[in-house]
């Protein structure tokens, strides 16, 4: 069994194996430690001379990726914690993501910065966030979340050898352990290429799709418990749209099933206030108008309590999705 895990691993070996340009940095990567959640264990004995492990300064690991980049090089930085990454926004949003504008186009700055993200572990306030949602507008930065719907050794990869502007690539600490998806009985799924592909998921042999979902990570796991809760309890059939990339934000395929089905249930696990969700929700009105009902399900905006219970009622739950679906399909 192949797990998100194994498939990032697997995606940074292929990538340094592939190119002697690709250098792994971070804070604690070194084995046997192998770096917090042990995505890179083993690659500093595999490529001594290309895992790099630093202070503990965010930001100087960021400006020196960036600076690797300028020189034709394809660092990958591993930020221990997403909470962290906001110690790093200087050097990605003004730094990295503008060189090659500001340059007129000489210059590329192919760097990787991956950061395990998210909540539902009791890590508390500052260990538990989702704070992507600060990076999406950032122009010249492109964001992407892994889930288990795509390979992400390949998503990882690419990015990686093929992408030569900035990549935020995050990951979802729950996400770590989970196998790749495989379609079976209950769901089946299409996906829509690029480099950074799109998912849609529905229930197998459905007769009919009432509703769109649309989530991103490791929230696409709990839409799809929720899913299969309304198909059996309610009849209400869904289909669920995933991104890869979630900036810059491409919208035909959520497009093409909002058309269908008339409502749109997004899920985000940042906070409700001025996120993802609100932006999908504009987009669908600037191209579809009023004619499509939309719903949002998010965190609370208040900090992550390390407290399991307090945890659960301020991060959204399979039952809160399952909730503000049904009462979408009923109205």
């Amino acid at each position: 069994m192949t797990t998100v895990l194994d498939a990032l691993n697997s995606g940074i070996r292929k990538s340094m194996k592939h190119s002697p340009d690709v250098y792994l940095l971070g804070e604690d990567i070194l084995d046997p430690y192998g770096g917090a959640f042990k995505v890179v264990k083993g690659l500093s004995s595999e490529f001594p001379d290309r895992v790099i492990t630093t202070p503990v300064s965010e930001a100087g690991i960021v400006g020196l990726g960036a600076g690797m980049a300028l020189r034709g090089l394809r660092p990958v930085i591993e930020i221990m914690f997403g909470d962290f990454l906001m110690l790093a926004a200087d050097q990605l949003i003004n730094h990295a993501a503008k060189f090659r504008w500001m340059s007129n186009d000489r210059v590329s700055v192919p760097i990787v910065v991956r950061t395990p993200m998210g909540g539902y572990r009791g890590y508390g306030p500052t260990h538990s966030q989702t704070l992507e949602k600060h990076f999406l507008g950032a122009a010249g930065l492109r964001v992407i979340a892994v889930n288990t719907l795509v390979s992400a050794e390949r998503v990882l990869s690419q990015a990686i050898l093929e992408d030569d502007d900035p990549v935020l690539c995050i990951e979802h600490k729950l996400l770590y352990p989970q196998p790749l998806f495989v379609a079976g009985h209950e769901f089946e799924i299409q996906q829509l290429g690029g480099r950074y592909p799109w998912s849609v998921l529905r229930i197998a042999g459905a007769p009919r799709v009432d509703i769109t979902f649309v989530a991103y990570g490791y929230m696409a796991e709990i839409g799809r418990e929720a899913m299969v809760k309304l198909a059996y309890e309610h009849e209400i059939f869904s289909e669920m749209v995933v991104p890869t990339q979630i900036s810059p934000f491409a919208l035909e395929p959520l497009l093409e099933s909002a058309r269908q089905t008339g409502k749109v249930l997004a899920m985000e696990e940042g906070s409700l206030n001025l996120g993802w969700s609100a932006e999908i929700a504009a987009r669908l009105l600037e191209s579809l108008g009023p004619g499509v009902e939309f719903g949002r399900v998010a965190a609370r905006n208040m900090p992550i309590p390390a407290a399991a219970r307090l945890e659960e009622i301020v991060l959204p739950q399979v039952e809160d999705i399952y909730s503000s679906a049904l009462k979408l399909a009923q109205r």
